[in-house]
């Protein structure tokens, strides 16, 4: 490829001088290798000869191969980034992104479980091999905390804080956060701590939740466990990890809890991102009132 050397200049420049995690650099090489081969094609000299109408052509195109308005907004957010980069290594004099808007993203509310399927969900664990309780505590974990399943994974026993019932955890840009997991959760991780995990350990190792193998449990099998589960439940809904991080943060605003702490708990750096939930729980009291109140329209 024609601009290699600028691209992984870049990339370097992304993690060294703005820390950012090895999976957003991934992201940026992928969206800006098609990007840079896409300018390839467009005879043009030099890098810092790329204007507007190059970055539009190439929106064009990323429209016509079928993608939606948010992956594109997501190709349109590196390649700003990376032209602000060339500025800043004085390769270009202005960002060629400047006049283009990001395309504007319309914002679906997530959908959750109802506290009832919750607790279907955590109630229909069995108890009896080592697996089922490793399970029940991961599952139980990401309700109580609402974290990010990648966060969940990565979790370390010197991570646990469980006399005063917090962990620790590390979210994106390494930012480390303290949450609160509550009673249950930290019982249901002594039990998983003193019965299944020197069970499943094979050889020596910090991570907290281990796979039949004794080693890191990936998102795969994770969300394998929670597909299962969610059929014993009775769950016809699609479960993922991501939302039970939904249900999690709905359930703490319909109960009254500060926007500002849920934010704190699930690592959002803009409150904005938060804000989708108190959408979410506002829809939910409609419906209640809709279906149970003597005086509604139904």
């Amino acid at each position: 490829m024609k601009y290699q050397i600028q691209l992984q200049d870049f990339l370097a420049y992304i993690v060294i001088d703005r820390g950012l995690s090895l999976n957003t650099k991934e992201n940026y090489e992928r969206d800006l290798r098609g990007y840079l081969l896409f300018i390839e094609t467009q005879n043009i000299n030099s890098i810092e000869m790329i204007e507007r109408q190059h970055i539009q052509h190439y929106l064009i195109e990323l429209y016509e191969r079928g993608l939606n308005t948010k992956s594109v907004a997501r190709h349109l957010s590196a390649i700003r980034t990376f032209h602000q980069y060339l500025i800043i290594e004085k390769i270009s004099k202005q960002n060629p992104c400047d006049l283009i808007e990001t395309p504007k993203l319309s914002r679906d509310l997530p959908e959750i479980l109802s506290i009832d399927e919750v607790d279907r969900l955590l109630e229909s664990f069995r108890q009896d091999k080592a697996g089922d309780i490793r399970n029940r505590a991961m599952v139980e974990l990401l309700y109580a905390s609402g974290l990010r399943v990648s966060e969940l994974l990565n979790l370390k026993l010197d991570d646990l804080h469980l006399s005063m019932q917090f962990i620790k955890c590390q979210g994106k840009g390494s930012k480390e956060r303290l949450v609160p997991i509550g009673e249950v959760a930290t019982e249901v991780l002594e039990l998983y701590l003193s019965t299944s995990r020197p069970e499943l350990l094979k050889t020596p190792t910090n991570l907290l939740f281990l796979n039949r193998f004794g080693e890191r449990m990936t998102r795969q099998g994770f969300w394998k466990i929670l597909k299962k589960q969610a059929q014993v439940a009775g769950i016809t809904k699609v479960l993922s990890p991501h939302k039970l991080r939904h249900s999690f943060a709905t359930h703490l605003i319909e109960n009254g809890v500060d926007l500002r702490l849920v934010q704190e708990m699930l690592g959002h750096s803009d409150i904005s991102t938060t804000k989708i939930y108190t959408s979410v729980a506002d829809e939910k009291v409609v419906d209640d009132y809709n279906n149970y109140h003597f005086r509604s329209n139904k």
